[in-house]
């Protein structure tokens, strides 16, 4: 029985070693990028998801088209359906991660998010999160895999109190005053809150937190708060179809639509075409432009539409979440880019490759320019300690029929984010044993 024993475990270790060595030299002969490519396309939230999902596949059609690839490397992907659902996502990223050529992963979900950061980590997968995800990520000294790029909960949340306050007169003004955040019950949702205490402790206004159950279709109970509380102004914290259906709300409760301010992931074509007149005057962040005009767009339209190869309507190219998702893939393949400055032009780049160029963007306006994103973004420049990059969103205004930007760019103020970013990684970090990155890690 010993020997038997001893036998089964020697061929269990050679079966291990020859399944490691099969993924290690996958990896070694990779000769294509892949991007996993995690969607929704099903569920009450996929009005928003799909248009996300669709800029992202053309960017990488459009790129392979017009370039070649990155330097010469082709790009590939596999889309994996997740619903919004936190397991679903860990599973999508189980099953891809091992793919030759791995890149990084775009959860598209901040609860997704929360449950990959650790799991990427171990695998030196890095995580994109442009706008959204954990706030406290930014700090890259704690975070060295995550990349909120572009902002987060915590600048959404800054930049939307400091605008309230300049169109009442002054931050001062807020005292006495009422705010309601009417949130998504979910991570997601619950992410702003930190930065809206602390300012509500600042300048005295009270802070009224308005939970609606996922997915929000059903909101009679929250909106009856509202009427109860009467705020001065609403904070609209949802996705898919809860955006469209607390406008509809605001309207049936009579509440002005002018108050109300939403974060950029309530401020799309789907949250507010199908309430029309009714949502005119709501107001919500953007991180960027929208249309069919920008060269990036005209490039698409070109080389993939033209062709037959769009993944969807071509109605659909330009608009406010097909921009958003074509932006964040050319970050992620610009990464790609600069890494292969780095570590050899015309080669796959592994997940920690991608990492390093993820903390090395640079992409001035000449570059922006050069991409055909003039007038889409602001540039974005990352480092080892901030792995934000860039915090400018603008305020845009609902007219009845389309979008119309209602404000310049605003910044949210780092002497109040860099000390909350700080004081959160290092907590985190104490919790889960993490050592913070010292000066000569960076360079690494």
């Amino acid at each position: 029985m010993k020997f038997k024993s001893l036998a089964l475990a020697a061929t269990a270790l050679v079966v291990g070693l020859s399944a490691a060595l099969t993924t290690a030299n996958a990896q070694a002969q990779a000769k294509e990028q892949f991007f996993p490519l995690l969607s929704y396309r099903t569920g009450p939230y996929a009005p928003n998801g799909t248009p996300w999902a669709n800029g992202k596949q053309d960017y990488i059609k459009m790129v392979n088209a017009r370039d070649g690839g990155i330097n010469g490397v082709k790009i590939t992907f596999e889309e994996c359906e997740t619903g919004y659902a936190t397991d679903k996502g860990v599973e999508c990223y189980e099953r891809l991660k091992s793919h030759p050529g791995v890149t990084l992963i775009d959860p598209q979900a901040t609860g997704i998010t929360f449950a990959l950061t650790e799991k990427a980590a171990a695998d030196k997968i890095p995580l994109v999160t442009l706008g959204y995800g954990l706030a406290a990520s930014q700090d890259g000294g704690v975070f060295k895999w995550n990349f909120p790029l572009m902002g987060s909960y915590w600048t959404a949340a800054d930049m939307l109190i400091q605008y309230i306050g300049k169109k009442e007169g002054g931050l001062d003004k807020l005292k006495g005053k009422k705010i309601a955040l009417v949130y998504h019950d979910s991570p997601y949702g619950k992410e702003p809150m930190p930065m809206l205490e602390e300012r509500a402790k600042m300048h005295g206004f009270e802070l009224i937190k308005i939970p609606v159950t996922a997915p929000g279709v059903e909101q009679k109970s929250a909106w009856l708060q509202v009427r109860q509380q009467k705020p001065d102004y609403v904070l609209l914290w949802g996705w898919g179809v809860m955006n469209s259906t607390a406008l509809k709300e605001a309207q049936a409760t009579g509440y002005p639509r002018e108050k109300m301010y939403g974060v950029w992931w309530s401020g799309a074509e789907p949250d507010v075409k199908d309430v029309g007149e009714g949502a005119k005057g709501y107001n919500a962040l953007n991180l960027n432009s929208s249309g069919q005009s920008p060269k990036v767009i005209q490039d698409i339209l070109k080389y993939v539409y033209a062709k037959g190869q769009g993944t969807g309507p071509k109605d659909d190219v330009g608009s406010v979440l097909y921009t958003r998702g074509v932006m964040i893939q050319m970050l992620g393949i610009e990464a790609v880019r600069r890494a292969q400055e780095r570590f050899g032009k015309g080669k796959v780049m592994t997940g920690e490759q991608v990492r390093w160029g993820l903390e090395n963007l640079a992409l001035d306006q000449k570059k922006l320019d050069a991409l055909g994103f003039g007038g889409v973004m602001r540039p974005i420049s990352t480092s080892c300690e901030d792995h934000m990059g860039s915090t400018w969103a603008r305020v845009q205004t609902w007219d009845g029929t389309k979008w119309h930007f209602t404000s310049d760019w605003l910044q949210a103020d780092e002497q109040i984010i860099k000390p909350m970013v700080r004081a959160a990684a290092d907590k985190y970090a104490a919790e889960k044993k993490i050592t913070r990155r010292s000066p000569a890690d960076c360079q690494s």
